[in-house]
């Protein structure tokens, strides 16, 4: 009988305390986004993606930016649809009612580009009625659908990082 090498039987203290922090905004996001079960599949595979590369994520310059590009890529696979960073910051602030310094730790981004993204979102979107703050997705199309489009092959992903990201 061959065996699987052991998980780690406890994950840091670290993890634990990012997974907290974290999962709640995840999950609403991606419940923005997919049906029930995907967003939970979603969450489900990211901190999984998290957990095993833990000791790599967190030598990295922002650990909360490289799960958010993790997950925007997941959320993006499973939805058919990539939204713009305004998009997403006005999904954190306007639907699911984040601050800005909330948005800025969940996404790893600056609090002044949260700012920068969200008047951006204002300036260029279209009320519904007067006074709303309703906002509707722009579907765009997944890379994957972008690169066979173009003729690239599927795993040849050339999108720059999510702007809501530090590189």
């Amino acid at each position: 009988m061959t065996m699987k090498p052991a998980r780690p039987a406890v994950l840091t203290n670290s993890f634990y305390a990012f997974y907290d922090l974290h999962r709640p905004a995840y999950h609403s996001y991606a419940l923005a986004l997919l049906a029930p079960e995907e967003a939970r599949i979603a969450v489900s595979h990211l901190f999984d993606l998290v957990a095993g590369n833990w000791t790599t994520v967190v030598s990295g310059r922002c650990p909360s930016a490289w799960a958010w590009r993790q997950h925007t890529r997941v959320v993006a696979r499973r939805s058919g649809r990539t939204l713009t960073a305004a998009e997403d910051a006005t999904l954190f602030h306007d639907k699911l009612r984040l601050s800005v310094d909330q948005i800025a730790t969940v996404t790893g981004a600056e609090p002044a580009t949260v700012t920068t993204l969200l008047a951006a979102a204002r300036r260029t979107r279209t009320p519904t009625k007067a006074g709303s703050r309703s906002w509707a997705f722009v579907a765009r199309p997944t890379a994957a659908a972008e690169s066979a489009a173009a003729g690239q092959p599927e795993g040849g992903d050339t999108r720059q990082a999510h702007p809501l990201t530090r590189a």
